[in-house]
Formats: structure tokens, C-alpha cells, sequence
């Protein structure tokens, strides 16, 4: 009995907030550089509205199980279809506008991320008998998950960490800009791109099992930076190490917090990383351009 709560429960939800935090944290700092925007996340560009809405459609729907994975409901995947359609939105929507410019990107990413709220709201309104384990999956949580959803996670994860890890030095040039990284041999639209590609996949993925869990891809970069500077091999590494580990301490307080029940994780990490960013910002944040 003790082998099974700690061996597949316990361990099997504590591996998947490591892998889910640190796919958050990596995919922040790939925004942050790639964008040249300090105040972006993995949600930046609508993936996170776009795994929402994917689930949402799932709970409304009444999609529940599947068959031929045992242990999963079929919300992951739902959310996963979701993010990966609302990144192809956005690549198309930056393509159309101009290319794949920061600026566009960006802009594409708040309208494509509005317009999925919109629906979200509206799936809501439709079946009200469903909004709130709607509400309760957006906010963030790990219950219930475990090793079926680690390997529903790994694949897409390790995607986005081997493709950040070894582009790391055009990260670098990057972050200085377009026309610098072009000048010092970068191909900075297709660079760009499959950097985007990668870590919105990761980032999907995560959010797709778990929910949205905000400030994780926010705050731990701006802390290994603040630690470690801001060379993105050893920021990429720190990254991905501090969210997961974050990511695993905010779950064991929400586990906690209340007796006989619960908070959503996503919940933990906006009361604490709200507050923590905010205090960054007083200060100036690490890598911030003038």
C-alpha cells in the first residue's frame, strides 16, 4: 500500500510538476529573448488560451475518457489540439501582417488570445452546468495526474528543451536584436520561428495536463538572471531546474493549505509570484533594454 501511494501516485504527480514547471520556465526565457520583451511568458503568444479552450470544449462536451490510454482523461489532449491550433493561428496570422517580426508576433498573439477567450466565455455561457470544473481546470491544478500524463508531457518537453539548448548562442544574439543577429550570421526569421515552434510546443503540452499555471515562466528566469546572468546556456539550464522545483513546492502547499482538500496550484503560484514580480519590477527587471 505505501509502495503504491509514494512509487504511483506521489512520485508520479511530483515528476510531472518538475517537468511541467520546467517546461514553463525554459519556454519563458525563449519568449523573453526571442521577443525582446522582458514581460513575456508562454502565454504570450495564446497557447495557454488555446489548451483552455480545447478543454473546455472537452468538459462541455462530455469527453471524458479514453480507451486506449488507460489512467488519461481525454482533457489533455483536447488542450494540446487546442494550443498547438492556436499557435498555428498566430504563425499564420504574423505571416499574413508581415512575417514573423517580434512586433507582429506579438501583436497576433494578444488578438488570437482575446478572440479564444471570447469562445472560452461563451462555452461557458452555453452549458452552464459545466463552468465550474471549467473554471476549476483553468486555474491551475495537479490532482489527479500522474505518470500517464509525464508521458503524455515528456516527448513534447524534451522537443523544447533540445532545441533551446542547442540554440542557445543564437538566443543569445537574439536578445540584441534582429538586424545585430543577422549581421553576425544568424538567420533570425527561421531561427526565430523554430524557437517559437519549440517552446510553444513544451508549453502547450504543459499547460494542456495541468491547466493554466501563471508567473512560473515569468519569474524564474528574471531570478537565474538576476543570479547567474543573462548567457542563455546557463540560463536555459537554471531556468528550467528553478521553475520545476518551484512548481513542485507551490503543489505541496496547495496540497496543504486546506484540510481534507486542495488549491489549484496556478492559484499558489499567482499569490506568490504576483507580489515577487511586482517587487522586480520596482527594481528594474534583469535584462530589461533602455
Amino acid at each position: 500500500m505505501v509502495s503504491v501511494v509514494v512509487l504511483d501516485i506521489r512520485a508520479g504527480r511530483a515528476c510531472l510538476a518538475f517537468l511541467v514547471g520546467a517546461s514553463l520556465a525554459v519556454a519563458g526565457a525563449v519568449y523573453q529573448a526571442v521577443l525582446q520583451n522582458a514581460l513575456a511568458d508562454p502565454y504570450t503568444l495564446g497557447v495557454a488560451s488555446g489548451a483552455a479552450l480545447g478543454a473546455s470544449l472537452a468538459i462541455s462536451l462530455g469527453f471524458t475518457s479514453l480507451p486506449f490510454l488507460p489512467g488519461m482523461t481525454s482533457l489533455p489532449l483536447f488542450g494540446l489540439m487546442g494550443a498547438l491550433a492556436a499557435l498555428a493561428m498566430v504563425l499564420s496570422l504574423g505571416r499574413a501582417a508581415g512575417g514573423a517580426r517580434r512586433e507582429t508576433l506579438v501583436l497576433a498573439g494578444v488578438v488570437t488570445a482575446a478572440f479564444l477567450a471570447a469562445l472560452i466565455s461563451l462555452v461557458k455561457a452555453l452549458d452552464e452546468e459545466s463552468v465550474s470544473s471549467i473554471v476549476f481546470w483553468i486555474m491551475g491544478s495537479l490532482q489527479g495526474r500522474g505518470w500517464p500524463h509525464v508521458r503524455l508531457v515528456a516527448p513534447f518537453a524534451l522537443v523544447g528543451f533540445a532545441v533551446a539548448g542547442l540554440r542557445h548562442r543564437e538566443l543569445d544574439l537574439l536578445s540584441l536584436g534582429s538586424t545585430q543577429a543577422e549581421q553576425l550570421g544568424v538567420p533570425a526569421r527561421r531561427t526565430r520561428l523554430l524557437l517559437l515552434a519549440a517552446a510553444s510546443l513544451s508549453a502547450g503540452a504543459a499547460v494542456a495536463v495541468c491547466g493554466v499555471i501563471g508567473f512560473v515562466g515569468l519569474v524564474a528566469p528574471h531570478l537565474v538572471r538576476l543570479l547567474r546572468g543573462a548567457a542563455h546556456g546557463p540560463l536555459l539550464l537554471g531556468s528550467g531546474l528553478l521553475g520545476g522545483v518551484l512548481l513542485v513546492w507551490a503543489d505541496i502547499v496547495a496540497r496543504a493549505a486546506l484540510s481534507g482538500g486542495e488549491l489549484p496550484v496556478g492559484v499558489v503560484t499567482a499569490l506568490i509570484g504576483g507580489p515577487f514580480f511586482c517587487l522586480l519590477l520596482v527594481r528594474k527587471l534583469p535584462g530589461e533594454r533602455p
